[in-house]
């Protein structure tokens, strides 16, 4: 009996729908069709490849409300943030259209030689382990600069978020790019996984996970000697300084935290607030988390969803009921919502100090940890008193003075007086244990590229 793949809604508990997963036969059959199609691909006019991904933007724009729905549908993403994030997919796509030939184009070196320049040519066909939280931003933050670049793409998806997969597969193909190029594998075994990176067809690995998750699959691409890419877990810290407007930058913080209701790598998750400022942030924030509006994802004025999995809803309680049993305060929140779906009340934790769950750990849900400084120097470090480094935003009326003591958190970006996002025209990525290698801008363009070194002289005369 063949398996297969079931999605259910996070907010009602229903089943959505079953998606027959690949055997093994058909699995080799669809790598082998891939990689046939990418040899053909790399060969394209880089004007060709730039229409198809202006293609691609015009499709997302124009059926922008039915992808909404199926990732709502799908993860609980609140409808409203799910509309953003399938237009910035369409943004992306015309970003590398604008910039593919720029990015791509021979870098001239200046040697003894006649010619010697810097080519960016295509790596192969790049697997693709994404995860549930932002479905289709995360794949095509991967898959607009790998195909723009030449190469082909496999999607192996968080089972979870199946029907956007495949959802995607279908609109690049409607763009125009060719069948095969870009492919959804459905998996159920996910043994599997480790066949496909060690599978000569597959040139390189890109997930974007835990670092559960990032360590198995680079430990399966270190074997087959295959590059990676590994974006992963995030406790940003947003540090607020003792010169900020307190009442200005809350509802900022408020955002950064409860966006996706939690469940984003990139949220802050550490508040780091001076002690001569903390009394008046916590007070304002207390009554704006209370005021957020829990309820159907579907429903454009809710802000706070289910959880994706039943699952997430004890590990984000028990991270919370492990640290006021070791002393945080609970200001709002803390409990589980009764009925259907898998709800989790917005809270807020003060007095969090660094050896808490709700500090040292990777809190995904709607949970924010209020940690006091005592100064300026103690704010930054217990910043980056962290495993993870993804990124980190501090919050200053001295900008320069904010960009210079960020030097003193290790992290892939640094916001000042700014909510930390992704963008295509910046670098993402991490350091520590929030991974390596970088995605968007000519960066991400470039690591799934061979860089080769081109040295052309003058045939010597006896």
């Amino acid at each position: 009996m063949s398996k297969v793949v079931s999605t259910f809604n996070p907010a009602t508990d229903e089943k959505l729908a079953d998606y027959a997963a690949l055997d093994r036969d058909s699995l080799n059959a669809a790598l082998q069709a891939t990689a046939d199609v990418q040899r053909e691909w790399r060969n394209t006019d880089l004007k060709h490849r730039a229409q198809l991904l202006r293609n691609l933007a015009n499709i997302l724009r124009d059926e922008v409300e039915t992808h909404a729905a199926l990732i709502s549908n799908e993860m609980g993403k609140p409808v409203s943030e799910a509309r953003g994030e399938v237009l910035k997919c369409a943004l992306t796509c015309d970003f590398y259209a604008d910039h593919v030939e720029e990015y791509l184009a021979p870098k001239p070196v200046k040697t003894e030689a006649v010619t010697s320049y810097v080519a960016y040519e295509p790596i192969g066909v790049v697997l693709a382990v994404m995860p549930w939280n932002f479905p289709y931003w995360q794949v095509i933050r991967f898959a607009a600069p790998t195909l723009a670049a030449g190469n082909g793409g496999l999607l192996k998806h968080a089972s979870n978020v199946t029907g956007a997969a495949v959802a995607i597969e279908s609109a690049i193909e409607r763009a125009g790019f060719p069948k095969h190029l870009f492919t959804t594998l459905v998996i159920a075994d996910h043994s599997m996984v480790n066949d496909i990176i060690a599978d000569k067809r597959v040139a390189a690995v890109t997930l974007t996970g835990s670092e559960g998750a990032g360590a198995s699959v680079a430990e399966a691409a270190g074997r087959a000697l295959k590059k990676t890419v590994l974006e992963l877990g995030g406790s940003d810290p947003f540090v607020i300084l003792a010169d900020a407007d307190v009442k200005a930058v809350t509802p900022f913080a408020v955002k950064a935290r409860f966006i996706n209701t939690g469940q984003s790598c990139l949220c802050a998750k550490r508040f780091v607030v001076d002690a001569a400022v903390i009394a008046e942030f916590e007070a304002g924030l207390k009554t704006q988390v209370e005021a957020l509006k829990i309820g159907s994802p579907l429903d454009p004025s809710t802000q706070i969803g289910p959880l994706a999995k039943k699952s997430f809803v004890d590990e984000i309680d028990k991270q919370v009921q492990d640290s006021i049993a070791m002393g945080a305060r609970l200001v709002t929140g803390g409990y589980r919502i009764e009925g259907p779906g898998n709800f989790y009340a917005p809270t807020v934790l003060a007095d969090v100090t660094p050896e808490m769950p709700c500090f040292n750990q990777e809190t995904f849900g709607p949970v924010l940890a209020l940690a006091k400084a005592e100064n300026t120097e103690d704010a930054i470090r217990l910043a980056d008193l962290s495993q993870y480094g993804l990124a980190a935003s501090i919050w200053t009326s001295d900008m320069n003075a904010g960009i210079e003591l960020g030097k003193g958190i290790n992290s892939g970006a640094l916001f000042i007086n700014g909510v930390v996002a992704s963008d295509p025209r910046l670098p993402f990525g991490g350091v520590k244990l929030s991974g390596y290698g970088r995605e968007l801008s000519i960066e991400g363009m470039h690591e799934f590229t061979n860089v080769r070194a081109i040295w052309a002289g003058a045939m010597p005369r006896s």
